[in-house]
């Protein structure tokens, strides 16, 4: 059933979420895919080599997962019958983009929320706005705050568990995992923005190499 969302030119477009709740690997494929979108668009759409990497990154992910290709394409067949993904053919190899800016009609700012309840699991609105730079450049935790409103009912506000002083939010998709990820300090934040960077380089060199070799034993 259709929902309608008014953007921000205040025009009222329908939204069609899936029709069926997403499990955590079609939640991971959507969130990766929307964050090399956004974060790396020169490496997008991604082959299904390149999206298992980003599946599996270490960093910037909450759990760590350890995807096969098996298990990533069979989760992008299942997506492709939502209409939630897209097969690119281009040159030699296959890639896949998201098509959730045109069925859930996101923005920048909601598409780079709704990616990092989708990687990274329940969070309050000061760690999404920490966590947001290499998406969307927020002014402040109230813009993260209206984004989230806007977002209704895509996602939720949690309770306040014993000692949380502050509420986090969660994607509204698929189930999801209660557990708590504390903040992250600008120190670390900064290291594991770094080292995502280089995980995306060394999956696109990677990739890179693996199509040359095709190429020479044409």
């Amino acid at each position: 059933m259709s929902t309608y969302v008014t953007d921000l030119s205040g025009e009222r477009k329908p939204r069609k979420p899936p029709s069926r709740e997403l499990d955590p690997v079609e939640v991971r494929i959507l969130g990766s895919l929307a964050e090399k979108q956004m974060a790396t668009p020169e490496y997008y759409p991604l082959t299904l080599n390149a999206l298992v990497a980003a599946c599996n990154q270490k960093s910037n992910r909450d759990p760590v997962m350890e995807l096969s290709e098996d298990d990533v394409q069979r989760a992008l067949d299942r997506l492709q019958e939502e209409k939630l993904v897209w097969k690119v053919m281009g040159g030699r190899a296959v890639r896949w983009e998201h098509n959730l800016d045109a069925t859930l009609q996101l923005d920048r700012p909601s598409k780079a929320v709704l990616t990092l309840l989708f990687l990274r699991g329940a969070q309050t609105a000061g760690e999404l706005r920490g966590r947001s730079d290499r998406l969307y450049s927020f002014e402040s935790i109230a813009e993260i705050e209206e984004t989230l409103r806007r977002l209704d009912p895509l996602v939720r506000e949690m309770a306040r568990g014993p000692g949380q002083k502050e509420s986090r939010w969660i994607h509204a998709l698929g189930s999801v995992e209660a557990g708590f990820s504390p903040p992250v300090p600008a120190e670390a934040g900064t290291y594991t923005d770094r080292l995502q960077r280089l995980e995306e380089q060394v999956a696109a060199l990677t990739e890179e190499l693996r199509i040359f070799k095709a190429k020479l034993g044409e």
